[in-house]
C-alpha cells in the first residue's frame, strides 16, 4: 500500500476486489457484498481471514501473468490476514482444464516435485515469507478413498460441467473429454474445505471451480462457503492475448531488470490500466489518479508507462535496479545508442544465424527466432540478417528488436 493509514472496510473491499473479473457485474457485486460482510465479521471477532490460492507446478519458471493472484494474496497480507500458498502437487497429476480446449498432458511425480521446489522461492518476490504458510494438497487429497470421490462427485451433474465454455466447445467438436478432468474442480473445492478458508483466489478462467464447486462443497460438508475472488487474465506484451511463454509474449520474473523494463515499455498504451490493476502495489485511488491525468492530458502516456515499468521492476529487482534499467532505456532508446555493457557470445564455427539467436539466449526458441528474422528485427552492426539458415557473418553487435543486444566475439 502507498501509505500506512488504516483503510475503512469499504476501502478494503475496493482494494481487494481491484482487478477481479466474474464476467457478470451482478455476481461481482454479490461477492463484494459477501467480502464486506466477512471482513466486518472478522473485525468483530478480532481474527484474520483465512485466504488461499493454489498453484499447480506445471513449469519451473514463473512469468508476470502467474503473479496476478500472488499480488492479491499480498494485499490480504498487508491488511493482516492469514495467507496459504497451496502447491498442487496432487492436482498437477491431472492438470487444470480451465484454460484449455484440449486435454492437458500428465506430469510425472518427479516433474511436479522439481517444479514445486522453485515456486515458493519465486513467490517470495511478491509475498512476505514470514506471513505465508506453504501447503501441499497431496497431504489430504491422496488420502481420499474411492467412496469419498463418489460422495463428492454426487453433488454435481454432467450438465453443469458441460456448460463450461472449454468443455462445451470440445463436446460440440466431438473432441474427447476425459472423466478425470471433471475431478479437478472437486479437488479444488475439497482443498477449500480442508483449509477452512474464508476467501479463495484464482484466475477468471477458474470461475466454475471457485464460485460453483468450492462454495457448494463447503456448504454440503457443513462449512460456511468461502468468497471467491477471480482475477482478470493478464495480457502479454502484445496487449491482446493471454501472457504465455509458448507465445513469446511473456515477461519472466527472474529475468534481467533491464529486459523486464524494456518489455513493459513495449506494451500498448491501452494495456497500462490492466497491468496497473493486476501487477503493481498501487491502490485504486492511485490508479484512478493516473488514469485521470492521462485522460486530461496532464500526463504523457510514455511518462505513465515509465512509471509503470519502474514500479514493476522495483518489485522483482529492487529500486536501484529499476532506476538503472530506466536510465539505460532512456540512453538506448531515446538517444538511439547501444547499452554501455552487454554480454559476450563466442561464435562457433559453422553456426547459422538461427543457431546464434537460440544459443546466445536472445530468443526463447528457434520458432521465435524465425519470426523475428521474418519481421526484419535482427541486425548485426546495423546490417539486417534475413536468412535464418545462412552461416553467421562474424563478430559484431547483434541486435534483436529494439531492446536486446549481445556482443559476438
Amino acid at each position: 500500500m502507498a501509505n500506512n493509514r488504516k483503510m475503512t472496510i469499504d476501502e478494503q473491499v475496493d482494494y481487494l476486489m481491484q482487478g477481479a473479473d466474474y464476467g457478470d457485474e451482478k455476481l461481482k457485486g454479490a461477492m463484494a457484498a459477501e467480502l464486506k460482510e466477512r471482513l466486518l465479521e472478522a473485525e468483530k471477532e478480532n481474527r484474520p481471514l483465512r485466504v488461499y490460492c493454489g498453484y499447480d507446478p506445471t513449469a519451473p519458471d514463473l512469468h508476470l501473468g502467474h503473479t496476478v493472484t500472488m499480488r492479491k494474496l499480498s494485499q490480504f497480507q498487508e491488511l493482516g490476514h492469514d495467507v496459504m500458498f497451496v502447491i498442487g502437487d496432487f492436482t498437477s497429476l491431472i492438470g487444470d482444464p480451465s484454460d484449455k480446449d484440449k486435454l492437458r498432458p500428465h506430469l510425472s511425480p518427479e516433474e511436479v516435485a522439481q517444479n514445486a521446489n522453485t515456486y515458493a522461492e519465486q513467490s517470495y518476490k511478491v509475498l512476505d515469507p514470514k506471513k505465508t504458510t506453504i501447503k501441499h494438497n497431496a497431504e489430504w487429497l491422496s488420502k481420499l478413498t474411492f467412496e469419498d470421490v463418489i460422495r463428492l462427485s454426487s453433488n454435481f451433474t454432467v450438465q453443469q460441467f458441460l456448460s463450461r465454455d472449454n468443455f462445451a466447445k470440445r463436446f460440440s467438436n466431438n473432441e474427447a473429454i476425459h472423466i478425470h478432468e471433471f475431478f479437478y474442480a472437486l479437488m479444488q473445492g475439497y482443498d477449500a474445505y480442508v483449509l477452512d478458508t474464508d476467501v479463495q483466489i484464482g484466475g477468471s478462467d477458474q470461475l466454475f471451480n471457485i464460485v460453483t464447486a468450492s462454495r457448494k462443497l463447503m456448504g454440503v460438508l457443513g462449512k460456511k462457503p468461502n468468497i471467491g475472488i477471480t482475477m482478470s487474465i493478464l495480457p502479454g506484451t502484445d496487449g491482446e492475448i493471454r501472457m504465455s511463454k509458448s507465445l513469446g509474449n511473456h515477461i519472466p520474473i527472474t529475468g534481467d531488470a533491464k529486459d523486464m523494463y524494456g518489455k513493459i515499455m513495449s506494451i500498448p498504451d491501452k494495456a497500462m490500466g490492466i497491468y496497473a490493476r493486476l501487477v503493481t502495489r498501487w491502490t485504486p485511488d492511485e490508479i484512478d489518479q493516473l488514469e485521470s491525468r492521462l485522460s486530461q492530458g496532464d500526463l504523457h502516456p510514455k511518462e505513465a508507462k515509465m512509471s509503470l515499468a519502474r514500479e514493476i521492476v522495483s518489485i522483482y529487482h529492487g529500486q536501484t535496479a529499476a532506476e538503472e534499467a530506466e536510465a539505460e532505456f532512456v540512453r538506448v532508446f531515446q538517444e538511439q545508442g547501444q547499452p554501455e555493457t552487454m554480454a559476450d557470445y563466442k561464435l562457433q564455427s559453422g553456426q547459422t544465424v538461427l543457431d546464434v539467436l537460440e544459443k546466445s539466449g536472445l530468443t526463447d526458441s528457434r520458432s521465435q527466432a524465425r519470426r523475428l528474422i521474418q519481421q526484419n528485427a535482427v541486425r548485426l552492426d546495423e546490417q539486417k540478417l534475413d536468412d535464418p539458415h545462412a552461416e553467421f557473418p562474424g563478430k559484431g553487435v547483434l541486435q534483436v528488436g529494439k531492446r536486446r543486444f549481445i556482443k559476438i566475439v
